[in-house]
């Protein structure tokens, strides 16, 4: 079969499961990610030479219990009172919890950052290697299923909108870069990427941000400009941030020797290829929302 046909037919494949999976229920979506996560973790442990066994089954056990407190406590909540037969309420705190998974996500993004830019080591310590699946892997999953409530109820334009930024910031990355693209960004970890492509990027993600505001979310009239504000700052955060996290994934690739983290998208690699930006960004983003619901 034709490389780029077969590269179309997989990438079309890849966005219907995507779509049809957010916009069916929000337990197609957690599951969806749940089958992406145990994927990109098999593929992370390939690119990083460690067992698979345990941190697949410490993975989906931490991605389905942060999500079942997260998201069903109150199910959750009424549940264990039945089975122990008490009036007790067990309560949970989510926004404790919460905290402490973003600290510890946020504080393996900046050891990700300076394993890129700063060092030269080619060769990564066992202790580094599980830090960087907890934090650089699994934790993004998790928060990538709390994106998707914004700060009220399960919204899947939210996360159809985060997409459609990550889409048009590395389409755009690429024509402005093949077209006008003279300056190296970061030749020894991408040599095809440029700085004139990577603010081509985020000019047209911001484009986007603008459009889906408008024109997507739809907004009260009395908060549109706010909304504006908020998907045109995520769009920024999408081109800085994502291309950041596409060269950590490359960096993590060049010293395991290989072009792709898989084999499983035809013509595009594995999952932590295609989202390699999202899982990076996905942390940045719930902060990014804390914040708004916290000043608001």
């Amino acid at each position: 079969m034709n490389e780029t046909l077969k590269r179309g037919i997989s990438g079309a494949i890849y966005i219907i499961l995507l779509l049809a999976s957010i916009l069916y229920s929000t337990e197609s979506f957690f599951i969806l990610f749940g089958i992406f996560l145990i994927i990109a973790v098999y593929e992370f442990c390939n690119l990083i030479q460690i067992s698979k066994v345990f941190p697949i089954l410490f993975g989906t056990l931490l991605y389905t219990t942060v999500t079942l407190v997260s998201h069903y406590n109150k199910t959750t909540t009424d549940t264990l009172n039945q089975v122990f037969n008490t009036d007790l309420e067990i309560a949970i705190n989510i926004q404790q919890l919460d905290i402490v998974l973003l600290v510890i996500a946020l504080v393996v993004s900046i050891k990700c950052i300076l394993f890129l830019f700063y060092d030269n080591i080619q060769k990564i310590s066992t202790s580094s290697k599980y830090l960087y699946l907890l934090g650089y892997i699994i934790l993004p999953f998790v928060f990538i299923t709390k994106i998707s409530f914004g700060i009220n109820d399960y919204n899947p334009k939210i996360i159809i909108g985060l997409f459609i930024l990550i889409w048009t910031n590395d389409t755009f990355a690429y024509i402005v870069g093949k077209s006008i693209g003279r300056t190296k960004l970061f030749e020894k970890i991408s040599p095809k990427k440029t700085i004139e492509g990577f603010l081509g990027g985020i000019v047209f993600a911001v484009l986007a941000g603008y459009l889906i505001s408008k024109y997507y979310i739809k907004a009260n009239p009395q908060f549109s400009e706010r909304s504006i504000l908020i998907w045109t700052s995520i769009a920024v955060i999408v081109g800085i941030v994502g291309t950041i996290g596409d060269l950590i994934e490359s960096k993590f690739k060049r010293i395991a020797g290989v072009k792709d983290s898989g084999s499983i998208m035809p013509g595009h690699g594995g999952i932590l290829d295609r989202l390699d930006s999202v899982i990076f960004v996905a942390p940045i983003i719930f902060l990014f929302y804390q914040i708004l619901n916290y000043v608001s």
